[in-house]
């Protein structure tokens, strides 16, 4: 039978770096792609089953983690991550034709895109306003409408290109030439991407309880066990003030010994933890294990302690983890 069609979503409009990301998917190209005008509304359609995945930023290298990806995932129906992208990010500063430098009053793109460009707008256009805009291709595309309220744009250089009504007055504009922008492939909960030994974990723990030492009984869980954190950032919970949860990326895979015993140590401090999924790096690199922390070890020392204990009493259940002796 051929294979069902696949539709996904993005943060669009289309031409943004968040498309660029969804076209590095294999078989992206040929299947049915829908712009959204905000990450909820992409995640939205993967909870509702109007799309099968959504391709959304979720961290810079300049920034940090995107707020609204690490909100939006973080509550509602439960969404898995199956996929990560890097993409390389450049910018360019568009016009109408016939507007100078000298000329821009008021510049729109996104905040993450304004936060990489502002000290080249500080130095090149003195200053000059930023206006929020909801992405940078949706900001540039808002200058050919006739009631446009700023004057320039930062965008993409492909939105430049396919746009005919854009002039290009500056290229690489961005203050680090070497900003990168990680996107996730999120969709709903199901099989688990296989594990290749260049994987990534990403939870959501909720901090049980604002005391001396909480945060770090939660990072101790992946200390003891070997698992390096690759990122872990706090947001608010919403429902008062000094509540947050972690939003934690760790190596290594789920299937790996060391990160379940992790997770479980987790679920036991914070029960509300979320599983967002494990997927493979998108640089491939795999991670270094410690002997005392491969799988090879824990199936040892559960096999230890199994024979410690010894055959269960009749009547009584054998100890979660615990190897049966021969």
């Amino acid at each position: 039978m051929p294979a069902a069609p696949v539709t996904y979503t993005f943060l669009g409009p289309e031409g943004t770096f968040t498309e660029a990301a969804l076209m590095q998917v294999p078989g992206a190209a040929e299947a049915t792609r829908i712009p959204a005008s905000n990450v909820n509304a992409a995640l939205d359609m993967v909870r509702a089953g109007s799309a099968d995945a959504a391709m959304v930023p979720i961290e810079n290298s300049v920034e940090g983690g995107v707020t609204a990806t690490l909100d939006a995932i973080a509550g509602g129906q439960e969404l898995r991550i199956i996929r990560e992208v890097l993409v390389p990010i450049s910018f360019v500063l568009v016009a109408r034709p016939g507007v100078a430098p000298a000329d821009i009053r008021r510049i729109s793109t996104h905040g993450h895109a304004w936060a990489q460009c502002r000290l080249w707008v500080d130095a090149n256009i003195a200053g000059a306003e930023y206006v929020p805009g909801s992405s940078t291709a949706a900001a540039a595309m808002g200058l050919l409408a006739e009631d446009a309220h700023y004057d320039a744009a930062i965008c993409a250089p492909i939105v430049a290109r396919e746009q005919p009504g854009l002039s290009v007055l500056a290229e690489n504009i961005g203050d680090n030439p070497g900003a990168v922008t990680r996107f996730v492939l999120v969709s709903r909960p199901g099989a688990l991407p296989a594990r290749s030994g260049a994987d990534k974990t990403t939870v959501v723990v909720p901090l049980p309880e604002d005391r001396p030492g909480a945060l770090m009984e939660i990072l101790d869980q992946f200390a003891t066990r070997g698992v390096n954190l690759s990122r872990i950032e706090s947001r608010p919970t919403g429902q008062y003030l000094g509540h947050y949860f972690f939003s934690i990326d760790a190596d290594g895979h789920v299937q790996d010994a060391r990160m379940a015993d992790a997770l479980a140590g987790l679920h036991r401090i914070s029960p509300a933890t979320r599983f967002l999924g494990s997927y493979q790096r998108a640089d491939e690199h795999e991670v270094p294990v410690a002997p005392h922390t491969s799988d090879e070890a824990f199936r040892a020392a559960h096999q230890w302690v199994g024979g410690i204990l010894g055959p269960a009493p009749l009547g009584t259940e054998p100890v979660p983890g615990a190897s049966p002796t021969a």
